[in-house]
Protein backbone atom coordinates (compact mmCIF):
# COMPACT_ATOMS: atom_id res chain seq x y z
CA UNK A 1 0.00 0.00 0.00
CA UNK A 2 2.70 2.31 1.16
CA UNK A 3 4.54 1.79 -2.19
CA UNK A 4 1.23 3.04 -4.43
CA UNK A 5 0.49 5.97 -1.90
CA UNK A 6 3.98 7.76 -1.69
CA UNK A 7 3.54 8.28 -5.15
CA UNK A 8 0.20 9.93 -5.44
CA UNK A 9 1.76 11.80 -2.35
CA UNK A 10 4.52 13.03 -4.26
CA UNK A 11 2.63 14.10 -6.91
CA UNK A 12 -0.02 15.94 -5.06
CA UNK A 13 2.78 17.98 -3.73
CA UNK A 14 4.66 18.49 -6.77
CA UNK A 15 1.81 19.55 -8.91
CA UNK A 16 0.91 21.84 -5.98
CA UNK A 17 4.21 23.43 -5.64
CA UNK A 18 4.03 23.83 -9.78
CA UNK A 19 0.41 25.08 -10.06
CA UNK A 20 -0.02 26.90 -6.83
CA UNK A 21 3.72 28.44 -6.66
CA UNK A 22 5.88 28.37 -9.27
CA UNK A 23 3.19 28.99 -12.08
CA UNK A 24 1.03 32.10 -9.92
CA UNK A 25 4.84 33.45 -9.41
CA UNK A 26 5.61 33.22 -12.55
CA UNK A 27 2.74 34.91 -14.30
CA UNK A 28 2.41 37.25 -11.66
CA UNK A 29 6.10 38.50 -12.31
CA UNK A 30 5.55 38.90 -16.11
CA UNK A 31 2.44 40.81 -15.22
CA UNK A 32 4.07 42.92 -12.99
CA UNK A 33 7.40 43.24 -15.59
CA UNK A 34 5.48 43.69 -18.40
CA UNK A 35 1.87 45.64 -17.30
CA UNK A 36 2.17 47.43 -14.02
CA UNK A 37 -0.30 49.36 -14.40
CA UNK A 38 -3.29 46.57 -15.45
CA UNK A 39 -1.36 44.06 -12.90
CA UNK A 40 -1.91 46.14 -10.48
CA UNK A 41 -5.88 46.84 -10.74
CA UNK A 42 -5.28 49.80 -13.05
CA UNK A 43 -5.61 52.32 -10.24
CA UNK A 44 -6.50 55.97 -10.86
CA UNK A 45 -4.46 57.84 -8.59
CA UNK A 46 -5.39 61.56 -7.65
CA UNK A 47 -3.27 63.94 -5.08
CA UNK A 48 -1.47 60.74 -3.84
CA UNK A 49 -5.10 59.00 -2.72
CA UNK A 50 -6.47 56.09 -5.01
CA UNK A 51 -9.61 57.17 -6.29
CA UNK A 52 -10.69 54.05 -8.30
CA UNK A 53 -9.87 52.15 -10.86
CA UNK A 54 -10.18 52.02 -14.39
CA UNK A 55 -11.83 48.43 -14.40
CA UNK A 56 -14.79 49.03 -12.16
CA UNK A 57 -17.65 51.41 -12.31
CA UNK A 58 -18.69 54.09 -9.29
CA UNK A 59 -21.77 56.13 -8.43
CA UNK A 60 -21.71 59.64 -9.45
CA UNK A 61 -25.14 61.53 -8.44
CA UNK A 62 -24.41 65.12 -8.99
CA UNK A 63 -26.16 66.89 -12.19
CA UNK A 64 -21.89 67.82 -13.19
CA UNK A 65 -21.16 64.16 -13.35
CA UNK A 66 -21.75 61.60 -16.16
CA UNK A 67 -23.91 59.06 -14.99
CA UNK A 68 -22.27 55.77 -15.16
CA UNK A 69 -24.94 52.69 -16.37
CA UNK A 70 -27.02 51.58 -13.82
CA UNK A 71 -25.56 48.68 -11.30
CA UNK A 72 -27.28 45.72 -10.51
CA UNK A 73 -24.63 44.95 -7.77
CA UNK A 74 -26.72 45.47 -4.61
CA UNK A 75 -26.89 49.31 -3.94
CA UNK A 76 -23.32 50.65 -5.87
CA UNK A 77 -20.82 48.95 -7.42
CA UNK A 78 -19.33 46.62 -4.78
CA UNK A 79 -17.07 44.30 -6.49
CA UNK A 80 -18.27 41.45 -3.77
CA UNK A 81 -21.72 41.89 -5.57
CA UNK A 82 -20.99 41.64 -9.05
CA UNK A 83 -23.45 40.26 -11.29
CA UNK A 84 -26.43 41.19 -13.41
CA UNK A 85 -30.07 40.52 -12.54
CA UNK A 86 -30.51 37.76 -14.37
CA UNK A 87 -33.87 39.10 -15.23
CA UNK A 88 -35.34 37.52 -18.54
CA UNK A 89 -36.72 39.78 -20.93
CA UNK A 90 -39.72 39.35 -20.64
CA UNK A 91 -39.76 39.74 -16.26
CA UNK A 92 -42.21 42.56 -15.74
CA UNK A 93 -40.01 43.77 -13.06
CA UNK A 94 -36.90 43.95 -16.17
CA UNK A 95 -39.37 45.95 -17.70
CA UNK A 96 -40.58 48.36 -15.09
CA UNK A 97 -37.27 49.10 -14.54
CA UNK A 98 -36.25 50.09 -18.07
CA UNK A 99 -39.40 51.97 -18.30
CA UNK A 100 -38.82 53.75 -15.11
CA UNK A 101 -35.18 54.44 -15.68
CA UNK A 102 -35.74 55.74 -19.02
CA UNK A 103 -38.44 58.17 -18.00
CA UNK A 104 -36.21 59.38 -15.42
CA UNK A 105 -33.14 59.84 -18.30
CA UNK A 106 -35.51 61.78 -20.37
CA UNK A 107 -37.03 64.11 -17.91
CA UNK A 108 -33.27 64.60 -17.34
CA UNK A 109 -31.35 65.44 -20.48
CA UNK A 110 -34.22 65.25 -22.41
CA UNK A 111 -33.76 62.44 -24.86
CA UNK A 112 -36.26 61.18 -26.84
CA UNK A 113 -34.11 58.46 -27.29
CA UNK A 114 -32.59 57.02 -24.58
CA UNK A 115 -29.05 54.91 -25.11
CA UNK A 116 -29.51 51.90 -23.94
CA UNK A 117 -26.99 51.03 -21.57
CA UNK A 118 -27.93 54.06 -19.68
CA UNK A 119 -31.31 52.20 -18.33
CA UNK A 120 -29.91 48.83 -18.78
CA UNK A 121 -26.82 47.16 -16.02
CA UNK A 122 -24.14 44.74 -17.45
CA UNK A 123 -23.98 41.60 -16.70
CA UNK A 124 -21.38 42.30 -14.04
CA UNK A 125 -23.09 45.32 -13.09
CA UNK A 126 -19.49 47.03 -12.71
CA UNK A 127 -18.87 48.11 -16.09
CA UNK A 128 -16.88 51.29 -15.55
CA UNK A 129 -17.92 52.13 -19.58
CA UNK A 130 -20.35 53.97 -21.37
CA UNK A 131 -21.30 53.94 -25.30
CA UNK A 132 -20.28 57.34 -26.82
CA UNK A 133 -23.72 58.11 -27.44
CA UNK A 134 -24.65 57.39 -23.72
CA UNK A 135 -22.23 60.16 -23.14
CA UNK A 136 -22.99 62.70 -25.92
CA UNK A 137 -26.60 62.16 -24.54
CA UNK A 138 -25.40 64.06 -20.96
CA UNK A 139 -23.80 66.96 -22.62
CA UNK A 140 -26.80 69.30 -22.11
CA UNK A 141 -27.12 68.65 -18.58
CA UNK A 142 -23.25 68.68 -17.99
CA UNK A 143 -22.54 71.87 -19.47
CA UNK A 144 -25.58 73.64 -17.77
CA UNK A 145 -24.48 72.02 -14.34
CA UNK A 146 -21.12 73.37 -14.79
CA UNK A 147 -21.68 76.32 -16.70
CA UNK A 148 -20.08 75.62 -19.59
CA UNK A 149 -20.53 75.36 -23.69
CA UNK A 150 -22.12 72.03 -24.70
CA UNK A 151 -19.30 72.30 -27.45
CA UNK A 152 -16.50 72.00 -25.33
CA UNK A 153 -18.10 68.99 -23.09
CA UNK A 154 -18.76 67.27 -26.71
CA UNK A 155 -14.97 68.26 -27.07
CA UNK A 156 -13.69 66.17 -23.90
CA UNK A 157 -16.10 63.31 -24.56
CA UNK A 158 -14.40 62.96 -27.90
CA UNK A 159 -11.17 63.21 -26.65
CA UNK A 160 -11.55 60.04 -24.47
CA UNK A 161 -13.60 57.90 -26.49
CA UNK A 162 -11.99 54.42 -26.91
CA UNK A 163 -12.12 52.60 -30.13
CA UNK A 164 -12.56 48.71 -30.41
CA UNK A 165 -9.82 46.42 -28.86
CA UNK A 166 -7.65 45.50 -31.65
CA UNK A 167 -10.21 47.36 -33.85
CA UNK A 168 -12.68 44.43 -33.83
CA UNK A 169 -13.27 43.15 -30.52
CA UNK A 170 -15.85 45.24 -28.43
CA UNK A 171 -17.74 48.34 -28.82
CA UNK A 172 -16.62 51.97 -28.99
CA UNK A 173 -16.92 53.39 -25.09
CA UNK A 174 -16.02 55.95 -23.08
CA UNK A 175 -14.48 55.42 -19.11
CA UNK A 176 -17.12 57.74 -16.95
CA UNK A 177 -14.36 58.08 -14.04
CA UNK A 178 -11.38 59.30 -16.36
CA UNK A 179 -13.94 61.67 -18.39
CA UNK A 180 -15.39 62.81 -14.76
CA UNK A 181 -11.95 63.27 -13.65
CA UNK A 182 -11.09 65.07 -17.27
CA UNK A 183 -14.47 67.73 -16.63
CA UNK A 184 -12.68 68.66 -13.12
CA UNK A 185 -9.38 69.28 -14.89
CA UNK A 186 -11.05 71.40 -17.67
CA UNK A 187 -12.40 73.50 -14.79
CA UNK A 188 -8.72 74.64 -13.60
CA UNK A 189 -7.05 75.43 -16.45
CA UNK A 190 -9.41 75.42 -19.56
CA UNK A 191 -7.98 72.77 -21.43
CA UNK A 192 -9.02 68.93 -21.42
CA UNK A 193 -5.97 66.98 -19.54
CA UNK A 194 -5.00 63.89 -21.21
Amino acid sequence: MMNELRPALVLVLVMTALTGLAYPLTITGIAQLIFPHAANGSLIVKDGQVIGSELIGQRFTRPEYFQPRPSAAGTGYEADKSGGTNLAPSSRRLIDDIVSRANALRADVGERRVPIDLVTSSASGLDPHISPQAAFAQAARIARARNMAESDVWNVIRSYIQDRTFTILGERRVNVLLLNLALDGLAKDGSPPR
